[in-house]
């Protein structure tokens, strides 16, 4: 008997494939195999006359969606329908969540099986859950996918509804979504409020004090009884003191006028109190949690996270990583507390298994938290994965393991002393017991370095000592606006409010930055003026979609879908119908917003009025009663648009670019200028036989106001020559480039080899010796394709070449390399039998079948070439034979 069992991925399909029994063939479906059309291209012709056709819904037939099959899938569908022929039964292993069972389903309506049919689920991939999940089988559950249906049917709907509008009134290219305008409308209210923002500033005192030889430090809490201002105390609106509060605000002269008052005098430690602290390990990871601890201890991003926990998924090292729960299975919770025990001690478990509840009502997306996969946790080193993938499984095993461990008891110590009418205080901690630090704490990687910086140790004081103090410093203070949103603390408040789901987060965060609405400036998400002209366009005229209340409500509305509690089709009716629906207020709105007051950004205290254009944003101001425009550089944002920018930005285009001075050696002036890509110098002016002079871009360390003549000349003389590389002879440079400054050994035909500058290195004094230095370091490598990349296993030297035969894992499953030939492990084959012999004649067939295309591609190439030139000859026979003909008719 042979069962066709179909899941998403190779890898998934390569990791299943071990632990199901004979007969069972695994294939993937590469994720979906059917969806709404893309564009007009995948709009079947039979439809294609229709007006909802372009929608991909009929809303007039209850919302009848129209599935195809993309282009790039009808090869998968009609090699799963040959598989599904000679097999005698169906088993679909699909993921457990909502797009888990809409794959599965849309298989089931696809190949239209007529063999028995099941649905297998399973949360981790080990042998012994896919003997029990091949065990408990069931049907496709019919209301997960109308859940699923009913989310992607008003995700398209608000999409493809909204969007057109903004293509219409601000820009082409533009989107809005469900979720994606909420989150874009959180990073721009942010960014108000830090525009909005002022600054106030307050001064205190510090102290340095000693007791039985030991330092400690205090800070200047009251005077005369009275408490002193903190940043707490500031109206951020207008950077002064909040009306009523009665604290003390010192300025500059006032506290060095104190300090000079208490030098010298006794100080008298008035109070001590000891608090003791008890703190209990976070909960095992779900899918928000994750990505929000990624982003910040290993600076992932959200979508990298997912991809990466992915792999780790397929591969059979954790369990599902979608996932709103945060219970853990009785298995989870035994290895957890075996590992426990067995590297930290007994003194280190927790006196009872510690279970979580999830507080989330629509918490289904699986039954797990993440965790390492099995009934024993294997350790980080014990895996063998490097990069990405070992960093993430390791936070995950440390997260997991902490939950069953004992809890950190601590101390808290606050001593308040008295030094005339001044009260100063000191704050320590002592860990009495670190407990679960030992394994996991969070924002370190280290937890023995974690467990260091948290202990503040102070001296035994008793009320009535008298420490002295040794030093008493001054310390100005300035308050500061809201922090930027990350994509950790993005996804935190998304999650709060209960917008969208967590397993779609990493697509909408992607979506944000790959639309332009928002940049990455370090680790901080920074919205556009794109983003600030959509959100005020939908703020002002379509309310409910950017409310986080109204979003959240509709979240809730679809989880109750799919428990049954609200019905689909009158839900969406009511949305997208009516005279209150989405149809209809698009239909009378779109007439009332005005395109250039909807390009319009209004920003506070700017002579000028800020626009989105065809080309990216511009700013237009009245000069002589004529409107004058200046385009705006392209990473800048509102944060860093300021009155005396847009002063330069139009003096620039009015009066022309500020000259430095005059070039020593050729006499033409230097300009410097603020383009589109940030500020530059320029040398001479463009004219007609110079349409593009040189021009140098200024280091991210030097700003307009800073830059000289002398500067100037020097970044105008980039790359500059250092001399000649001793062991080939070829020329050495050092030049300045989008990624900062770099030294280049450039060897003509052999290519180029760039290393950049360290913090160290001046661009302008860096010596040939220094150069040398710098280029016989490794190679920095970027991304996953890693040259130091460690191998699975060394299969020996290549009898042609005597180089190494390694077998690597790849994106796609483990693959043999020599030299620039990869070729993937065939089927079946395991990584630990595989030889040297088995490998060479699989290298030898890849390594002729790219022989053939390169052949095949040259011939092509030599083709089109010779055709160009054939049909560019008879163009040229052409036009002269008219012009013979023309000068003949003009005789």
């Amino acid at each position: 008997m042979s069962t066709l069992v179909i899941v998403e991925s190779p890898t998934k399909a390569r990791t299943i494939r071990n632990y199901l029994p004979s007969g069972y063939r695994v294939e993937a479906s590469m994720g979906h195999v059917r969806d709404l059309p893309r564009d007009a291209t995948e709009i079947p012709a039979a439809v294609k006359s229709e007006k909802w056709s372009s929608l991909g819904v009929n809303v007039a037939a209850n919302f009848e969606p129209l599935y195809v099959i993309p282009k790039d899938k009808k090869k998968i569908v009609k090699e799963l329908k040959e598989a599904l022929k000679t097999s005698d039964e169906l088993v679909l292993a699909t993921d457990e969540d909502r797009e888990g069972e809409s794959i599965s389903w849309h298989l089931l309506q696809l190949l239209q099986p007529k063999v028995p049919t099941k649905r297998m689920v399973f949360h981790e991939i080990t042998d012994d859950a896919i003997k029990a999940a091949l065990n408990s089988c069931r049907d496709v559950d019919q209301r997960l996918v109308r859940a699923q249906e009913t989310r992607r049917i008003l995700d398209r709907l608000v999409g493809y509804t909204l969007s057109p509008l903004l293509w219409k009134k601000i820009a082409p290219s533009l989107s809005a979504g469900r979720v994606q305008s909420v989150a874009v409308r959180l990073l721009v209210s942010r960014e108000r409020e830090r525009r909005a923002f002022r600054q106030g500033s307050y001064w205190d005192l510090k102290a340095t004090l000693s007791q039985d030889k030991t330092a400690f430090e205090a800070r200047l809490v009251s005077l005369a009884q009275k408490r002193l201002a903190t940043g707490n105390d500031f109206d951020e609106h207008t950077g002064q003191i909040i009306a009523g509060r009665d604290v003390v605000l010192l300025n500059e002269a006032e506290t060095l006028a104190l300090q000079a008052r208490l030098a010298n005098k006794t100080w008298t430690v008035a109070t001590v109190e000891e608090r003791p602290v008890t703190r209990q390990p976070a909960p095992p990871f779900i899918t928000s949690t994750l990505q929000q601890e990624a982003n910040r201890k290993l600076r992932l991003s959200a979508r990298e996270t997912m991809r990466v926990a992915q792999s780790l998924y397929e591969k059979g090292f954790i369990t599902y990583m979608r996932t709103d729960s945060v219970h853990l299975s009785q298995q989870a919770i035994a290895a957890a507390r075996s590992c426990v025990e067995t590297l930290y001690g007994q003194n280190y478990l927790s006196p009872q298994p510690r279970q979580y509840k999830t507080k989330s009502k629509g918490a289904q997306e699986a039954h797990e938290a993440i965790r390492p996969a099995g009934y024993t946790f294997r350790t980080p080193q014990e895996t063998g994965l490097q990069g990405a993938e070992g960093k993430l499984y390791d936070l995950i095993w440390k997260r997991t393991v902490a939950t069953q461990m004992a809890e950190a008891r601590q101390t808290h110590i606050t001593v308040h002393m008295e030094v005339e009418d001044a009260e100063f205080r000191s704050s320590g901690k002592r860990i009495d017991f670190p407990g679960f630090f030992r394994a996991y704490v969070e924002g370190s990687d280290d937890p023995e370095a974690a467990l260091d910086n948290q202990e503040v140790l102070l001296p035994r004081l008793q009320q009535g000592d008298t420490p002295a103090c040794t030093e008493l410093s001054p310390v100005g203070h300035e308050t500061q606006p809201p922090a930027r949103y990350t994509e950790a603390s993005l996804v935190k408040m998304l999650e709060k409010e209960g917008i969208g789901r967590p397993s779609t987060y990493a697509s909408v965060i992607g979506t944000i930055i790959d639309r332009g609405y928002a940049q990455r400036q370090a680790n901080a998400l920074v919205p556009t003026f794109t983003a600030f002209a959509v959100t005020a366009l939908l703020e002002q005229h379509f309310p409910d979609l950017v409310d986080l209340s109204f979003t959240a409500r509709m979240e809730q509305s679809l989880d109750e879908i799919s428990t049954g509690e609200v019905e689909w089709l009158p839900y969406l009716s009511q949305f997208y119908l009516g005279d209150e629906g989405l149809e209809n207020q698009v239909k009378t709105r779109q007439d009332q917003i005005d395109p250039n007051e909807a390009r319009t950004i209004a920003l506070e205290n700017l002579g000028a009025k800020v626009r989105i254009g065809r080309f990216g944003p511009y700013i237009e101001a009245e000069h002589e009663q004529n409107p004058v425009k200046a385009s705006l550089p392209k990473d800048m944002t509102p944060a860093d648009l300021t009155p005396e920018q847009i002063e330069q930005l139009l003096k620039q285009k009015v009066e022309g670019p500020d000259k430095l001075g005059l070039h020593p050696e050729t006499g033409e002036p230097i300009y410097i200028l603020l383009g589109s890509y940030g500020p530059y110098v320029q040398l001479g002016d463009a004219t007609a036989e110079n349409k593009k002079p040189k021009r140098a871009s200024l280091p991210k360390t030097v700003d307009m106001e800073s830059i000289t003549l002398e500067m100037a000349v020097d970044l105008l003389a980039l790359p500059r020559l250092l001399g000649q590389h001793p062991e080939t002879g070829s020329k050495v440079q050092v030049g300045l480039g989008r990624f900062g400054p770099y030294v280049v050994h450039d060897q003509g035909k052999e290519g180029k080899d760039y290393r950049s500058l360290k913090k160290e290195d001046d661009l302008f004094t860096i010596s040939l010796e220094r150069a040398l230095e710098l280029l016989a370091m490794p190679k920095a490598t970027r991304g996953r394709r890693s040259q130091n990349k460690k191998a699975l296993k060394e299969l020996g030297n290549h009898p042609d070449d005597a180089t190494p035969v390694n077998v690597y894992d790849g994106p796609y499953g483990p693959y043999i390399q020599h030299n620039k030939t990869n070729v993937s492990i065939p089927e079946g084959q395991t990584i630990e039998a595989l030889t040297l012999e088995m490998a060479l004649p699989l290298l030898a067939a890849k390594a002729t079948t790219k022989g053939k295309k390169q052949s095949t591609s040259r011939t092509q190439s030599t083709t089109q070439k010779s055709t160009r030139k054939t049909t560019a000859k008879k163009k040229t026979q052409k036009k002269t034979a008219q012009k013979t003909t023309t000068k003949k008719t003009a005789k």
